[in-house]
């Protein structure tokens, strides 16, 4: 399918180096005919030479979710590049390294609220700062691990994916019936990110995957993931809002999960 986003304006958020969904994102929208405007924090000269790298280097605006300054001059900012927006990706997540690693019960309130904080929270205070550049059809999308389950080592940040979700609904409750506008979550296996580095014995995880899943797992592979993104940002999906679509493979379907999955040899 060609021109998947033709016509479309993008804020994609959350691209840090290549290995980042968000920069597949942007590059396949891009691709599909899509105007992208990035957002970036902290590595402000690393996210600008990063977005060079993009078939058209995108203009790049400084956003740190937890500061209101940032959220509430954020329309203003995009709108001196474009005059509207048609989709916004949050692919936005952070936990200190004590939220994923040692005593689950003796991780500090501080580190937790910084988790949910960003990795929750500002899925909701995104959303409210890029309102007013957002009409009826708009796509909002956010990238999610599934929280259903209580993965090893992923503790804290399990728990704030969890409420990701949670606002998923709601946001989506609020969002459609009085905009129009559709919000879902993304939910990607294991792909090596610069976030993914982060938590512990990630590689026992991804062997598991790709064992697992009917269709395989290929973590370094981001393809999949970013082009189920570009679906639910495109007009292809027009009554889906307030779910979590998978791009696992297949391994949120599987339930026996204590043997690898082995296929049906074909004749």
């Amino acid at each position: 399918m060609s021109g998947l986003l033709a016509g479309k304006r993008l804020l994609i958020t959350g691209v840090i180096t290549e290995s980042s969904i968000a920069f597949d994102v942007a590059k396949i929208a891009q691709q599909q005919g899509a105007t992208v405007v990035l957002t970036g924090f902290g590595r402000m000269s690393l996210v600008e030479r990063i977005a060079k790298r993009l078939p058209e280097p995108p203009v790049v605006l400084e956003l740190d979710v937890t500061n209101q300054e940032h959220l509430d001059s954020l329309a203003d900012r995009v709108r001196e590049h474009v005059d509207g927006l048609d989709g916004v990706l949050h692919s936005i997540g952070f936990a200190p390294q004590s939220c994923m690693m040692g005593d689950y019960l003796e991780t500090p309130w501080e580190d937790v609220a910084t988790a949910m904080h960003v990795s929750a929270y500002s899925f909701a205070s995104l959303t409210k700062a890029c309102l007013p550049l957002m009409g009826e059809g708009a796509s909002i999308v956010g990238l999610d691990f599934d929280a259903r389950f209580a993965w090893q080592n992923y503790n804290w940040m399990g728990a704030a994916k969890a409420a990701l979700e949670s606002i998923n609904r709601y946001l989506a409750r609020e969002m459609g019936r009085l905009h129009g506008i559709r919000v879902n979550l993304v939910s990607a296996g294991p792909l090596r990110t610069t976030a993914a580095r982060s938590i512990p014995n990630f590689s026992e995880m991804e062997s598991q995957w790709n064992a697992r899943s009917p269709l395989g797992w290929n973590p370094a592979d981001r393809t999949g993931a970013a082009k189920t993104c570009c679906v639910m940002l495109s007009d292809w999906m027009p009554v889906t809002t307030g779910t979590m679509v998978w791009a696992d493979g297949g391994f949120s379907a599987i339930g026996d999960r204590v043997e690898p999955f082995e296929p049906t040899p074909k004749d």
